[in-house]
């Protein structure tokens, strides 16, 4: 771009070259829409058995590399295992403890379901392994076998997790577990595409955790942003820098709207939902700020207004009346898939991270929660067991088709990033990145879609 135009010139520019080669996930690639009219009453076992048939063989592949060679036999059904001989069994972990929710007990103290994460283990750590009356199972068509042994303390597992594990049957009946393994990446990946000439890197930035409220809808450190993302802050060279952001990703949490009354009220003033009306009012005009200069992508988030089973369905357009009017604007589904110039990212709003790590044992943070997702082949095992869902009885959607480029998460606690790779020496490599609160951080993180390295910008006051 010739340098005398106006930045804000160049900046429109580059936007309008990003909004070019922005496709989402509704267009060939993954997708999490929700087609046809949802139903709710059906049970979750069609669910887990479409998981466990589609991963099985890949499990049963990797396990065969691993440990096959005639040295030790596979067992098909965990029910058949007999004796202290060597073998390995495949099946979908399941994990109990009292320490995990029920939906029932919520029900019952609030006349009200709620989201059953809040309702867990209020009275410990929220850690549903560590908790004494915790089991491990593997689990299949045939029944379920407890696991046992050094190496269930210091696995990281999660319930959902389809997996094989070698060991043998112990005289109790149990299956004592020497070692495991999962499906893996996928080896398929598009080609990262080159840079592009001239050599001005593009990126894309992610943001989380706005978390608009009534009495704060817009903060100046909000403001700040969209004055960053636009190249109306900094010097010179930093507004320049901005001018290479061909996205912008917000990753849930985008607003919080005040819980609805309980059941049937004649109070007027709790069913007045014009100070509700003003906050996505406010927030919309906000978005449309950035709309109007570079393409913007909103996911849906735990507080939004939403569905709250995953995948949770994009918020209603009719909410952004002044965004939707640019072409760049997107509201779409958490989880989300989406292309940006040739690199594929996919990304959830945090829900799905937030769960695992009420099954860690060993302090993994969310970024290593995330790279080992990918290894399982599956963002969120935990779904429909602790993480609601929808009752899918035809796929599972949360099985890893391909390794993206870019995994994101939203809404931790801290910006991180770590590489996760394939088993094969010359196989797909994904950049796993963690996206902080920005309510809290003030903090977004721009990725260079040329290097995908990741760098963290603090916006507003120190």
């Amino acid at each position: 771009m010739p340098k005398n135009e106006p930045l804000v010139v160049q900046r429109a520019k580059q936007a309008g070259h990003g909004a070019q080669q922005v496709s989402s996930g509704e267009n060939g690639a993954q997708s999490f829409r929700i087609s046809g009219r949802r139903v709710y009453t059906r049970q979750f076992d069609q669910l887990y058995y479409k998981r466990l048939n589609e991963l099985k063989p890949l499990v049963a592949e990797q396990a065969g590399r691993r440990w096959g060679g005639g040295k030790v036999q596979w067992t098909p059904r965990v029910l058949n295992v007999e004796g202290p001989g060597l073998t390995y069994i495949i099946g979908t972990v399941f994990i109990d403890s009292d320490a995990k929710p029920s939906t029932l007990d919520e029900v019952e103290r609030t006349h009200w379901i709620a989201d059953p994460i809040v309702a867990a283990d209020e009275e410990g750590d929220g850690r549903y392994r560590t908790h004494e009356s915790a089991v491990v199972h593997l689990e299949d068509e045939s029944g379920r076998i407890r696991l046992v042994g050094k190496e269930m303390a210091k696995a990281t597992l999660a319930s959902g997790v389809v997996a094989a594990v070698l060991g043998a049957e112990t005289p109790s009946g149990e299956f004592d577990v020497a070692e495991l393994c999962f499906a893996g990446m996928p080896d398929a990946q598009p080609p990262l595409p080159q840079a592009p000439s001239g050599g001005n890197d593009e990126y894309v930035a992610f943001v989380s955790g706005l978390n608009a409220t009534i009495d704060q809808p817009v903060t100046l450190e909000m403001q700040l942003l969209a004055e960053y993302i636009l190249g109306s802050l900094g010097s010179e060279d930093t507004q320049r820098a901005c001018a290479q952001i061909v996205q912008v990703v917000v990753a849930g949490d985008l607003m919080e709207l005040p819980a609805p009354p309980l059941g049937h009220t004649e109070d007027p003033k709790a069913n007045d939902r014009r100070a509700s009306a003003k906050l996505v009012a406010q927030v919309d005009d906000f978005l449309a700020d950035i709309a109007a200069s570079v393409p913007l992508l909103v996911m849906p988030g735990r507080g939004d207004p939403a569905d709250v089973s995953m995948p949770q369905q994009p918020i209603n357009r009719g909410m952004f009346g002044q965004s939707r009017q640019f072409s760049g604007f997107v509201s779409t589904t958490n989880p989300a898939c989406l292309t940006v110039n040739g690199v594929s990212l996919l990304g959830t709003s945090g829900q799905n991270i937030d769960d695992l790590r009420h099954y860690a044992v060993n302090g993994e943070s969310a970024c290593q929660l995330a790279a080992e997702s990918l290894r399982w082949r599956h963002i969120a095992p935990t779904a429909p067991d602790t993480l609601w869902c929808y009752p899918f009885t035809d796929r599972d959607p949360f099985i890893l088709e391909h390794s993206p480029h870019v995994y994101f998460v939203g809404n931790q606690d801290a910006a991180d990033s770590a590489w996760a790779a394939a088993g094969a020496s010359a196989g797909a490599r994904t950049r796993v990145l963690t996206v902080p609160v920005f309510k809290s951080s003030h903090k977004i993180v721009l990725l260079n879609l040329s290097t995908l390295d990741c760098t963290v910008v603090h916006v507003g006051r120190k």
